[in-house]
């Protein structure tokens, strides 16, 4: 350890980032070691660049913005219809398709305490989000008879829970061989003077590095190498969060497949311009989402001759790629967003600093950053009603009262 230590020091040096030893003696052996693996896992360049960036103002280039193509579910033929299904369901079938859910995150906006995955939607089934996503892959092994491996992105804080809670439930009766997790990436937060915060129990503050995050977790995690090796060619991407969510669609695949694409995602209408969400569009020709704090108050009315908004396909993070894509993407990294946020960190006086305003940056990547490394996405807009049902906030719009009642009405008009 003696090694590492003057290995760490000679580092933080260079960086200005002394003051992470500072209570380094006051750990036990086992935090020590865990400490120093902290740090030097830490890109300081890449750190100073982000610190950097919080003192610039966000560029955004409107004039390169225009709107993006999609395919409106509901207005395709009979024929249509059934082309791109039977072109979707031949690589199901064949057990060439695997899910991802992304699911680092905790119920805290909801009062819950635990992964937003465990949290009880308050249906009469009394299921957890969890469960009504498997319930997804149960209904697809009976459809297409072959059992759909599901990968699922946890995070350091709440890996183990994750895994405890399934080892609980059984798996929900999905084959448990077929059920894998992996850990999403973290980057320190940072102060605003640019200094790496410890948190309460003198290590490296960590932050869950964003969704975008997810394409470096599955190459680091062998996740990739691994879905190759099993001959999958095609991966469905989506959050938690969305109880509505159809984690295996022969019509989007196929719509992708047909277009000889490598990409595609699900849209639906804006309730209205002022929605504050992002939407899909192309950025200087390239796949993209603008987000509703990046256009003009102009943008987001404008409709086109039929009244319908142009800019008013929203990004319900849910995406298939392929292997392929996945592999262009990995090459093409992301660029870190800062965020500024609320922190509980440990201060140079051994004091726990808590703060009611945001006092720290956290840097995340976004999954749909990843679009302008494609030449093309294939967009597919469905109903709100069938397949949108975000669990976001404790109360009010994208709440579990809402996400429950369309969840209700669904299945009431679909069993």
């Amino acid at each position: 350890m003696e090694e590492k230590l003057i290995k760490v020091k000679e580092l933080l040096k260079k960086y200005h980032q002394e003051h992470l030893l500072t209570f380094f003696d006051d750990l036990n052996s086992e935090n020590k070691e865990l400490l120093l693996n902290q740090i030097l896992n830490i890109d300081f360049e890449l750190m100073n660049q982000l610190y950097e960036n919080t003192k610039k103002p966000v560029e955004i280039d409107i004039d390169s913005i225009e709107p993006m193509p999609y395919v409106d579910k509901s207005k395709l033929s009979k024929e249509e219809l059934d082309l791109y299904y039977k072109k979707g369901v031949e690589p199901i079938k064949s057990g060439k398709l695997a899910v991802v859910t992304m699911a680092g995150g905790q119920g805290t906006r909801l009062g819950h305490n635990g992964p937003k995955g465990t949290y009880d939607l308050g249906l009469p089934s009394h299921k957890s989000i969890f469960e009504l996503l498997c319930d997804t892959l149960i209904s697809a092994r009976n459809t297409y008879g072959v059992v759909i491996p599901w990968y699922i992105m946890t995070s350091n804080e709440n890996n183990s829970d994750t895994i405890d809670f399934f080892e609980k439930h059984n798996y929900f009766n999905y084959p448990k061989e077929a059920v894998h997790f992996f850990k999403q990436g973290e980057l320190p937060m940072i102060s605003t003077d640019g200094k790496i915060l410890l948190n309460e129990n003198g290590l490296v503050k960590l932050a869950a590095n964003g969704h975008g995050g997810i394409f470096e977790s599955m190459f680091k995690n062998n996740v990739l190498d691994e879905l190759k090796s099993e001959g999958i060619e095609w991966v469905f991407i989506c959050g938690v969060d969305n109880v509505l969510v159809k984690m295996v669609d022969p019509l989007l695949m196929g719509l992708c497949i047909n277009n000889n694409i490598l990409a595609g995602g699900k849209s639906t209408v804006k309730t209205g311009p002022n929605e504050r969400v992002g939407v899909f569009c192309k950025k200087n020709g390239k796949p993209g989402i603008v987000e509703y704090t990046e256009i003009s108050e102009e943008m987001a009315n404008l409709r086109d001759e039929n009244g319908e908004l142009v800019f008013g396909d929203l990004h319900m993070v849910c995406n298939v790629f392929n292997i392929k894509a996945l592999e262009k993407i990995y090459k093409n990294k992301l660029p870190y967003h800062s965020a500024f946020k609320k922190a509980n960190y440990m201060d140079e006086n051994k004091q726990i600093v808590t703060s009611d305003v945001p006092n720290a940056y956290k840097f995340e990547a976004f999954i749909f950053d990843a679009f302008t490394a494609l030449d093309d996405m294939a967009i597919l807009r469905v109903k709100r009603e069938d397949e949108f049902a975000p669990v976001k906030n404790a109360t009010g719009v994208d709440s579990p009262e809402t996400a429950r009642k369309l969840y209700t009405d669904y299945w009431s008009n679909n069993s």
